[in-house]
């Protein structure tokens, strides 16, 4: 946790913004992988820790906006839990870690929130993606859990993106530390990744490195040698001289904040000339992205941007042809770069994903575009300082894609077809950064982790 005056002031904050009514936030419980005593590891929903910070399942907390009152909800253990689990806090000193006086037991939490129905109060809640407190919403609130996400308090869902968006100089020393521990992760793969390995003996490692120097990793590792697949999970392939493994991995601070890093690297320590030629292209989107980013700026002009420079790397390798304004407005580039640029980071990878994209990314200004690759833009909208995005640009070779293009003769004005075939094995490349949105501009966060092609390949040699 950080300081308990953090939390505090954080929650003065959505208190001003709200300014009535009764502010309901439900924790994570335990959830078992096969049964009740061996559950997944356990993490704490992000907006429960943002504003309470205690990181343990059971919880419930809630902000009477038009009091002020503050109270959590939870129990105390018994010496049968002690025996298990060791010496525990009181519910009464956990509060008190949150700056919170008013601890009570969680069955009291149904008489706040049934007073407060029968005196027509407004309850806001944010949406709940776990079944189980889908279930205590209808239970508090005697809504049917098919409806339960369609009366969730957009206003509360505003105020709560407004305030995490912006990122304190606590948080973002977190996400430095976790993508410092994403440079270990990185450069270990790029030191070890050899022809005769299995993608899971690289995998496995980097997952033990999350763990060993942080809070483990903050989504499932990426590892694959058929970087085409944009979240390839599959780690059975055996690497060969003149693959391309593609690491998207990421780990958690001890507090849970978020990096994600993605390098390309080549199996066998070199590039191929093919593949440093493709490789070279999303390097520059990937540069020359981060260099663009300042307050203002929205970040869909630097994706459109990205765009522009694939097209015309790819037109001048002879894959894409005609006018490349036409290439990116009419969307044919998309065939090879489907995806959006990036997404906010923070105490989730994908933050926020949870309270809904289009209100994270988009706004009065920003309306999410329908164009296929386009409309995968998960934030458009202007940067501010104190945002964190990744930038993370690709060139992708996917047949399926190209087949289903191809029989539609879709965008053949400017496609080269012959010419994609020939390359319809190569795979994908992705280059991924965390960038900090300033004042004055935009910094690249953590330890540099090597990108350019003479990098690599000399930290393999």
């Amino acid at each position: 946790m950080f300081k308990s005056e953090i939390y505090v002031q954080r929650r003065k904050k959505l208190q001003q913004q709200m300014k009535s009514g009764l502010l309901l936030f439900l924790g994570n419980e335990e959830s078992p992988m096969n049964y009740p005593g061996n559950p997944y590891h356990f993490r704490q929903d992000s907006s429960f820790l943002y504003y309470w910070g205690l990181d343990e399942p059971g919880l419930a907390a809630v902000l009477d906006v038009d009091s002020g009152r503050e109270m959590i909800f939870g129990y105390d253990f018994t010496v049968e839990d002690i025996v298990w689990m060791g010496p525990q806090a009181t519910l009464k000193e956990r509060a008190r870690r949150a700056g919170v006086k008013e601890a009570l037991p969680i069955q009291k939490l149904d008489e706040i929130i049934i007073n407060a129905v029968k005196q027509g109060r407004d309850i806001h809640y944010l949406p709940q993606y776990r079944p189980d407190n889908v279930i205590k919403i209808e239970k508090l609130l005697g809504i049917h859990p098919r409806l339960v996400n369609h009366y969730t308090s957009l206003k509360f869902i505003k105020a709560v993106i407004a305030q995490r968006s912006i990122k304190s100089s606590e948080e973002i020393k977190e996400i430095e530390f976790a993508v410092n521990v994403a440079y270990e992760m990185h450069t270990y793969a790029m030191k070890n990744v050899k022809p005769g390995k299995s993608e899971r003996e690289i995998a496995g490692a980097v997952a033990g490195i999350a763990n060993s120097l942080g809070n483990g990793l903050s989504f499932p590792i990426i590892f694959s040698i058929h970087g085409e697949t944009l979240h390839n999970h599959y780690h059975g392939n055996i690497m060969k001289k003149g693959d391309m493994a593609v690491n998207d991995s990421g780990a958690e601070s001890l507090r849970h904040y978020a990096s994600d890093i993605t390098r390309t690297i080549p199996v066998g320590g070199k590039f191929t000339t093919q593949q440093k030629e493709i490789y070279e292209i999303v390097l520059r989107a990937n540069t020359e992205s981060i260099r663009s980013m300042k307050p203002g700026v929205k970040f869909r002009k630097i994706h459109l941007q990205a765009a522009h420079i694939i097209a015309n790397g790819l037109k001048d390798l002879g894959f894409l042809k005609g006018n490349v304004e036409m290439i990116v407005k009419e969307g044919a580039h998309a065939l090879f770069f489907p995806h959006g640029l990036g997404h906010m980071l923070g105490l989730d990878v994908h933050d926020m994903e949870d309270l809904g994209e289009q209100y994270i990314g988009y706004d009065e200004k920003t309306v999410r575009s329908q164009q296929f690759g386009l409309a995968y833009l998960r934030m458009a909208k202007e940067l501010q300082p104190g945002h964190v995005m990744t930038v993370e640009p690709g060139i992708y070779f996917i047949p399926e894609l190209i087949d289903l293009w191809k029989s539609q003769k879709k965008f053949a004005q400017f496609i080269n077809y012959p010419k994609v075939e020939k390359y319809r094995r190569f795979g994908g490349i992705r280059i991924e950064d965390n960038v900090l949105v300033t004042k004055n501009g935009r910094q690249i966060l953590g330890k540099p982790i090597p990108k350019t092609v003479k990098e690599v390949e000399a930290l393999m040699h």
